[in-house]
């Protein structure tokens, strides 16, 4: 993707089914845990660079022994910083007592990081400060190992001043009105409860207070917990836990907009936020590794068992489809073949645009994501050129001249490397004009790869969210090869609503398709049609949330898609360039198409899921339209 776009985030959990002996005796390590945790967070780096953070908990050590530790990292290689902080732990042992550690008894009494269960989060700050606090995992600490709880997720929440007055109306206090100290504070009210109930049963039965917090251990109904606990959040998520007492948990939306895949062998429980990182780190097939549905949670026993329970009713499945455009690793064996054929789905409008001169058009990709997207492209317009190769070679007639037949089969799609991002490129400048100049240069050209003033340059990209990189440096580049047209290819539709439920998309203002809209709008004397959906959200927002409707799509209503991206041709194109620029996108049909299975296309279509996104599409206008900065939610 040229714009930068961030999204929160990536988790991993780990239970280790057998002792820490078992692991030392059959893979000579007592490391075998931190290992896979580090596989599991490496591989998903691409999900979280600005903060890391890591818990785990031991199962069994004695009183006076700690049995929770946590570890984070906001360093510029933050994965790296993490497990280096970890593994320094052990480096005098290492050098001076080297038997001790293969010892699993006496390493889990003297050491951090030794235990079962693992709990992982990769952050992408989408807003805020990014500083060591706002990582998780998040702490929520007690006396009791039954009431300590260990939270990390991949969320957003829509409706966090309601969950916030719910806890107010609790009797607590909250330290901070953000979702992550909304939800760790809500779950733990609920194991607070559980806790509370089965301390006094069992006490009722007449056991020993000494007792029972063994018996809480075996009885704890994290299930129920979950239930209550989850009940009012509106948004996207992926939640994942560890209790004190060693039971784990990870539970996913109800609509499936976060995406969450576990595995379960004979030595170990499983589960991140991307099927491949799976299946790299364990050696397990794609059909082993299984998708948790929309409402359900993964449970993990103290003893290690497992079910899968639904903890929300499903609603509708809309798992986001960005996560398959552009942010989930491209070596899913899913992903990859949807990316190829977003790609190919837009064969008829490339052909099109180019008034159908393959001949005259070299085909290429904006790095790197877009590659596969433009793999699926290439492998369309061969297609086409197939079915134009046997027409005309059946037009030869019985007797045709091989040199005819030769030079026919030899025509293919023109394809080059004709863009690089210069990854060495830094800007420090502070001057605009300056660093205006240096942008421009953060990616470079092949040169001679097209004939001057006659060729056509398609490049793919996977979306267009703002446009700015194109403007400032991609085709300005670009132009300096002299084609007689660039045409730049969205693999995904026009963008045209804020989203809500992790991806930093929160500003109206800020989507180069609005901006074409409004400026549409603008032309055509339309003011009044902005000012009454203006007014319109407003009403809207005064309504309860869950009545709440999409007031803005009328914007868009009464506008082609071609005409939209037309204007955005225009609003991009740099005055100083010398070739006609063309951007054309992926239409709503062909995503469907190439990603049946993911239906999330509120950014879209403005079809939101849960009724805190259209709060957030009405409130987000009404601010662009208040000349307001802030953001929607």
């Amino acid at each position: 993707m040229s714009d930068l776009l961030q999204h929160e985030c990536g988790i991993a959990l780990l239970r280790l089914k057998k002792p820490l002996q078992y692991y030392i005796d059959h893979y000579g390590t007592a490391f075998y845990g931190l290992n896979k945790m580090y596989l599991l967070m490496e591989k998903q780096r691409n999900r979280g660079q600005d903060g890391v953070g890591l818990a785990n908990v031991k199962l069994s050590v004695p009183p006076g022994h700690r049995y929770l530790s946590r570890s984070r990292s906001v360093e510029k290689q933050p994965i790296e910083d993490l497990f280096s902080q970890v593994m320094r732990r052990f480096a005098d042992t290492r050098e001076h007592q080297p038997h001790k550690l293969k010892d699993a008894e006496w390493l889990q009494k003297e050491f951090a990081f030794t235990g079962e269960v693992f709990l992982g989060h990769l952050r992408y700050g989408t807003y805020g400060r990014n500083t060591i606090e706002r990582v998780h995992p998040f702490l929520r600490q007690n006396n009791w190992r039954s009431r300590t709880l260990a939270l990390a997720g991949n969320f957003n929440l829509t409706n966090v001043d309601e969950l916030f007055d719910v806890l107010v109306g609790l009797g607590q206090h909250p330290k901070e009105k953000a979702d992550t100290v909304t939800v760790l504070e809500k779950v733990g009210h609920f194991l607070d409860e559980e806790v509370e109930a089965r301390f006094r049963d069992f006490k009722e039965k007449g056991h020993e207070k000494h007792e029972i917090s063994e018996l809480i251990a075996q009885n704890l109904n994290v299930a129920n917990v979950l239930e209550k606990a989850s009940e009012a959040w509106d948004g996207g998520y992926v939640m994942g836990g560890i209790i004190g007492t060693g039971d784990a948990f990870i539970a996913r939306d109800p609509n499936g907009i976060r995406p969450c895949f576990w595995y379960e062998d004979d030595e170990v429980v499983v589960a991140a936020s991307e099927r491949p990182v799976i299946q790299t780190a364990f050696n397990a097939t794609t059909a082993q590794v299984h998708e948790l549905q929309p409402g359900e949670a993964l449970l993990i026993g103290k003893d290690g068992s497992t079910q899968l329970k639904q903890v929300r009713p499903a609603a509708e499945c809309t798992p986001c489809s960005f996560e398959r455009i552009y942010f989930s690793r491209g070596n899913d064996a899913d992903i990859y073949q949807e990316r190829m054929a977003l790609g190919e789905t837009l064969v008829p409008k490339v052909l099109e645009a180019i008034e159908h001169d393959i001949d005259s058009t070299v085909f290429s990709f904006i790095p790197n994501t877009a590659e596969t997207s433009f793999y699926g492209l290439v492998k369309g317009m061969e297609s086409h050129l197939n079915r134009s190769k046997i027409e005309r070679i059946i037009g030869l007639g019985e007797s045709p001249d091989p040199t005819e037949i030769k030079a026919i089969l030899e025509e293919r799609p023109r394809v080059d490397k004709v863009a690089l991002k210069d990854a060495k490129l830094r800007t420090f400048i502070a001057d605009d004009g300056a660093r205006d100049d240096l942008v421009a240069h953060a990616y470079d050209i092949t040169y001679g790869t097209v004939e001057r003033h006659k060729d056509q340059l398609v490049v793919i990209d996977d979306s267009i969210v703002r446009g700015t990189t194109l403007k400032r440096s991609i085709l300005r580049i670009l132009d300096r090869l002299d084609p007689k047209r660039i045409i730049v290819v969205s693999s995904a539709p026009q963008i045209r609503y804020p989203d809500c439920y992790g991806i930093d998309m929160a500003k109206m203002g800020d989507f180069i398709a609005f901006q074409a809209a409004i400026a549409l709008h603008t032309e055509r004397g339309n003011e009044a049609l902005i000012e009454k959906v203006y007014q319109d959200c407003i009403a809207e927002l005064e309504k309860p949330f869950a009545e709440q409707r999409n007031m803005v799509k009328p914007i868009y209503g009464n506008l082609t898609i071609e005409e939209t991206s037309d204007k955005i041709s225009e609003l991009l194109t740099p005055s100083d360039m010398t070739a006609e620029v063309r951007i054309i996108y992926q239409g709503i049909s062909g995503l469907h198409a190439a990603i049946p299975d993911h239906k999330g296309d509120w950014y879209f279509t403005g079809n939101f899921p849960t009724p805190g996104g259209n709060r957030v599409v009405n409130r987000a206008f009404a601010f662009w339209k208040e000349g307001r900065s802030g953001r929607a939610y």
